[in-house]
């Protein structure tokens, strides 16, 4: 699998626009827990609450995210 790493820095980048905070520029270095809850409510994720900085894919959501990965982050064939 080649990798874009540059769609990687943009869909980062688009991340911390999202989660802006004030008039200075200041972004959350994590995801916004309302994203965490929405993608637990589609069952994509284990219960996100909790002291841990991580989470737990279920099957469904980690066949997912392995899609949408490949999708969004992948280089195509020869380019």
């Amino acid at each position: 699998m080649d990798i874009d790493e540059d769609k990687i820095d943009d869909a980062a980048l688009a991340l911390f626009y999202l989660t802006l905070h004030d008039d200075f520029g200041h972004a959350w270095k994590q995801i916004d827990w309302s994203i965490t809850n929405r993608l637990h409510e589609k069952g994509y994720i284990h219960n996100p609450v909790g002291r841990s900085k991580s989470v737990t894919l279920t099957e469904e959501g980690l066949a997912k995210s392995e899609a949408l990965f490949t999708a969004l982050f992948t280089k195509a064939d020869g380019k």
